[in-house]
């Protein structure tokens, strides 16, 4: 079933499951990329890092991301922060 959710350059990422998220962070990205938003935070939480982890791994794949880092003073080590490239 499709979740409708608000395309405001913040995914939490809480009530999905891991295998969700591997579709699910691109295809947020993107839309936010096509509204003009190129600032995304990306919280994934604390807890084992494995989805953490997941979301990095996915990060270092697409081309439309310029950098991410660990959010620090937004969210510590329990969020991402992605910098976009602007649409061609």
């Amino acid at each position: 079933m499709p979740v409708d959710l608000p395309i405001d350059g913040t995914l939490d990422l809480h009530t999905f499951r891991p295998e969700e998220v591997k579709d699910l962070v691109p295809d947020y990205l993107a839309l936010c990329r096509e509204r003009g938003i190129l600032q995304v935070r990306v919280i994934h939480g604390k807890g084992t890092g494995t989805l953490r982890e997941i979301v990095r791994a996915i990060l270092s794949r697409l081309p439309e991301v310029a950098s991410f880092r660990q959010a620090d003073e937004q969210g510590g080590w329990g969020a991402t922060l992605v910098t976009l490239r602007p649409p061609h």
